[in-house]
């Protein structure tokens, strides 16, 4: 199975070399080249001990300021040595001194997340508006408004009711009554065809809110629609997965690392090749069929293939 695990990622890329140097000039590039010399691709190896692929690209690059501080690189360092089974010391010999600061003054694990500082005053997600002190004022607002227009098309509506109620009253037997009766009965008349144009504006005020209502489920079953790709391939992760995809003609139909939660669908000419970064995390289908990874598994690594 072809691997594209000798490439170099873009932060590779980016690293000056040292002139004359050669591999050793610097503990990120011995990392680099030891972890090379095994054939082992960058997010394989952060998904091997579950640190986040930015903090090994730092390293690597010796961009140590990327990194928490000083103790925490160097652990970082020495946790990849033990990955790598290779000699610790002299990496470390050629990264900065603790300064007197001991390992156990580190706080923060390596498993720490990593995020980018975002621009100061800008909000990094949506997450605010499932607040109550959010939504709530929202909703008094529009229940507010709603209350304000519709009672006079209520009013409007149980007025000929409570007009029509004396009519019979209008019943004596003599010419008087006749008359009164011939008087009352423009108003019956009225009182009859006033409802019609209050129960059409009922039925048109109601139909906008009709439409609201069937507005939110017409989304969602296009949301859900949407989120579950079909194809021979299926994957999906729990949480950051790096995972490379081959056909039978070697084309690369996914390599890219899978954000937590997200839902994959590939179609493509079988026999695949699959490498799986975080085994732990991944589900994988074939066919509309589970696929078990854990015999194809090392290191929490998973290479297999799919006819």
């Amino acid at each position: 199975m072809s691997e594209a695990a000798g490439e170099p990622t873009a932060a590779e890329a980016r690293t000056p070399s040292s002139s004359g140097s050669g591999s050793g000039s610097s503990a990120g590039a011995m990392l680099r080249a030891a972890r090379q010399a095994q054939g082992l691709h960058i997010a394989a190896l952060a998904a091997s001990i579950k640190v986040p692929q930015r903090k090994l690209e730092s390293l690597e690059a010796d961009r140590l300021d990327e990194l928490p501080d000083v103790t925490f690189a160097r652990a970082l360092a020495k946790t990849v040595c033990r990955a790598l089974k290779i000699d610790a010391q002299p990496v470390l010999a050629l990264m900065p001194d603790l300064g007197g600061q001991g390992l156990e003054k580190v706080h923060q694990g390596l498993n720490t997340t990593y995020r980018e500082h975002p621009a100061r005053g800008m909000p990094t997600d949506l997450g605010f508006l499932r607040r109550p002190a959010i939504w709530v004022p929202l909703l008094i607002v529009l229940a507010a408004g709603f209350v304000f227009l519709m009672p006079q098309q209520w009013i409007v509506q149980t007025r000929p009711s409570a007009d029509a109620a004396p009519l019979p009253a209008s019943a004596p037997g003599d010419l008087a009554a006749l008359g009164s009766a011939a008087a009352s009965a423009p108003v019956d008349a009225a009182s009859a065809v006033a409802p019609m144009p209050t129960a059409a504006v009922a039925e048109t005020a109601a139909a906008p809110v009709a439409g609201l209502a069937s507005a939110p489920a017409a989304s969602e079953a296009q949301a859900s629609e949407r989120a579950a790709p079909e194809g021979l391939i299926e994957l999906k992760v729990s949480g950051e997965s790096w995972i490379e995809v081959l056909d039978a003609s070697g084309a690369v139909l996914l390599q890219r690392k899978l954000d937590p939660g997200e839902f994959v669908g590939l179609d493509g000419t079988p026999p695949f090749r699959l490498k799986i970064g975080n085994a732990a995390v991944t589900r994988l289908s074939y066919r509309g069929q589970p696929v078990e990874l854990a015999p194809s598994t090392r290191d929490n690594v998973a290479r297999l293939e799919l006819k």
